[in-house]
């Protein structure tokens, strides 16, 4: 009976162990952000987080969760880690994508992930208000917006979209390569512009942001979605 009560106990204490490394570390754990987990986590943390999301995600080995207590447990508030701008192609679905959980990340999707006031307003929000660590500008390979602003393409409010691409374009055009939406390593270029185009954007048009991001408070990177694969490339590996 001791031993078997001693079993029991070292079970327990190392659950409890796996629990508080598991928080600790920010990487694995599958409860929801909480007030004081939010504030424990650094942008570099935060990053990890999704790079460890992407590779679970990519080996086909997403976290268990139970998503009905997950809603219930992110009822009363949010402290998401992360604020994601990405495409609205369907075939990029972040959440799945980062094998992120219920109240873990502030997803805004738009064709191109151009940037508007209405977004820049939405990471203000998330950053300055929520807590959130780190802004992701998240492109991706054989983008349709991208290859719509590249042939100039016109149809009603979209026209307006695809302009904000344009300066993209204009960069990638400056060093002296041309192409259509045929042309793959044209696109991708011009799509990997469009992410640093964004970045910048931020940075200019939000001084909350840039303030943020100055004193290390929040980190702002790229990255890039391949369908084919389905793997995260962020900006700088």
């Amino acid at each position: 009976m001791k031993m078997q009560f001693a079993a029991g106990f070292l079970a327990l204490a190392l659950f409890g162990v796996g629990c508080q490394l598991s928080h600790t570390t920010g990487i694995h754990d599958v409860a929801v952000q909480t007030k004081e987990t939010q504030a424990a986590l650094t942008p570099d943390m935060a990053l990890a987080r999704l790079r460890a999301g992407n590779e679970r995600f990519v080996t086909g080995q997403p976290v268990k969760r139970n998503l009905p207590e997950q809603v219930h447990d992110t009822a009363s508030g949010q402290y998401p880690y992360a604020v994601i701008l990405s495409c609205i192609d369907s075939r990029q679905p972040v959440e799945m994508v980062f094998d992120t959980g219920i109240g873990d990340v502030f997803n805004a999707r738009v064709a191109g992930n151009v940037l508007n006031e209405d977004i820049l307003g939405s990471m203000e929000y998330a950053c300055k208000v929520a807590g959130v660590k780190l802004i992701v500008v998240l492109g991706h390979s054989s983008c349709g917006a991208i290859k719509g602003a590249v042939d100039h393409t016109e149809l009603g409010n979209l026209t307006g979209l695809l302009d904000k691409i344009k300066p993209a374009i204009a960069e990638v055009s400056a060093k002296g390569k041309t192409g259509d939406s045929h042309d793959y390593e044209f696109v991708q270029e011009v799509a990997e512009a469009n992410v640093l185009l964004v970045m910048k954007q931020i940075r200019e048009k939000s001084p909350i942001l840039r303030e943020m991001i100055d004193q290390k408070k929040v980190e702002i990177v790229g990255g890039m979605y391949d369908l084919k694969t389905g793997k995260v490339r962020f900006y700088g590996d």
